[in-house]
């Protein structure tokens, strides 16, 4: 005797611009974590976060709900994302009582404690709702938008985690203003992946407003359609493939060689400076396999220049970037499934990457990251690119 189950899990959960959300006048962050008298809530937050907005934090419950809830403040960096962060965040759930369905976990910071919260939420009691508040440029457009979550797990970034989003995100965009540059730098290389992958028209928005979207930390005139475009981009690419039952992802650009090079060099790297790295030696190999012309490969190296993102590191040995390539294959299945850059906004798939491929890129990068051979005309180009931002 043998039997077949099939179910099918409907999955609805909602993005949702609301400025100024820790306002008790916004009556965002209460509808959507359902807070009213009484309310048992964890509230899980960032130490960078509860430094900056803890007063406002807790002001906004205590104006919300006559009940205490339960704060937890995680470290913020890429190292916290352990199994020992996990467990701390499922015994501060315990402790606040909360309710399995009516009661969601609300996650404050950047994509470390979105993650991490989003983690414990799908495994306790097999599935406790959560609300994700990203406080990070990064967080709004990339980390904080998607199902995954995941946790680092001996020595591989995100090795352990789920498919699990959050029933609710509210993307604030007020909360850059306090964000050091070098944060601001750090989620524009996850809007820049999204322009070469797919929009043309966000890339040169992004041109047009590179120096200004750093030092006025986004506080511009297109800044509001740079971020709705990057997301509307993300979630076109996200919702018909959700769980990653097609591992052909357009959103895997930037995404093949830099889970190595960040762990290899943390803590010097943020994600984003990673991704950056990738992105440039992807342009590399993709202008050496002829996808993509010389000018176009130049344009993305200038805006990467531009925004102080790196495009090289010295742990990105020929070695390295063989070891990524072979991991992200495994990850993808036995596939490279490489996705590169045929034009700006357009984009294609390998799976013949060679060690020799890779050989001919860093030689192609060697020649034309030099200040004097990407920075043409811009007078205020940074002295070295292969310096991570400040």
């Amino acid at each position: 005797m043998a039997w077949t189950v099939r179910s099918t899990q409907d999955v609805t959960y909602r993005v949702q611009q609301s400025e100024s959300v820790f306002d008790p006048a916004n009556q965002a962050l209460a509808s959507v974590a359902g807070l009213g008298p009484g309310s048992r809530r964890l509230v899980i937050v960032d130490r960078n976060v509860d430094r900056l907005y803890g007063d406002a934090i807790r002001g906004y419950f205590t104006a919300w709900t006559d009940a205490r809830p339960t704060f937890l403040v995680l470290e913020p960096d890429e190292a916290a994302k352990t199994s020992d962060a996990l467990l701390m965040i499922t015994r501060a759930a315990v402790r606040a009582g909360i309710n399995r369905r009516s009661d969601p976990i609300v996650a404050v910071g950047g994509g470390v404690v979105t993650d991490l919260a989003g983690l414990a939420a799908s495994l306790y009691r097999r599935g406790t709702p959560f609300v994700r508040i990203p406080t990070t440029l990064i967080g709004l457009v990339d980390a904080s938008v998607g199902a995954k979550t995941a946790i680092n797990f001996d020595g591989h970034k995100n090795r352990l985690g789920t498919y699990f989003p959050a029933a609710h995100t509210l993307l604030d965009r007020t909360l850059l203003t306090t964000l050091p540059a070098r944060h601001i730098r750090n989620g524009l290389a996850e809007i820049i992946k999204m322009a070469v992958m797919k929009d043309a028209a966000l890339f040169s928005l992004v041109e047009g407003e590179a120096d200004e979207l750093v030092s006025r930390r986004f506080e511009t005139p297109n800044a509001s359609e740079v971020i709705e475009r990057s997301v509307t981009g993300m979630l076109e690419e996200l919702e018909p493939n959700l769980w990653e039952h097609e591992l052909k992802r357009l959103v895997d650009f930037g995404h093949t060689f830099s889970p190595v090079i960040e762990m290899h060099a943390a803590p010097e790297l943020l994600h984003g400076e990673a991704v950056s790295i990738d992105m440039a030696f992807s342009c590399a190999l993709a202008h050496e396999s002829g996808l993509l012309g010389h000018d176009e490969t130049l344009r993305v190296l200038r805006l990467l220049h531009r925004t102080g993102l790196p495009t090289r590191h010295p742990v990105c040995d020929l070695g390295l970037l063989r070891q990524g390539l072979d991991d992200a294959t495994g990850h993808r299945d036995g596939h490279q499934h490489v996705p590169l850059p045929t034009g700006i906004g357009t984009a294609t798939f390998v799976e013949d990457i060679t060690t020799d491929d890779l050989r001919r890129a860093m030689a192609f990068l060697d020649e034309h990251t030099t200040p004097d051979a990407i920075s043409g005309a811009e007078d205020h180009a940074p002295a070295a690119l292969e310096t991570v931002a400040p």
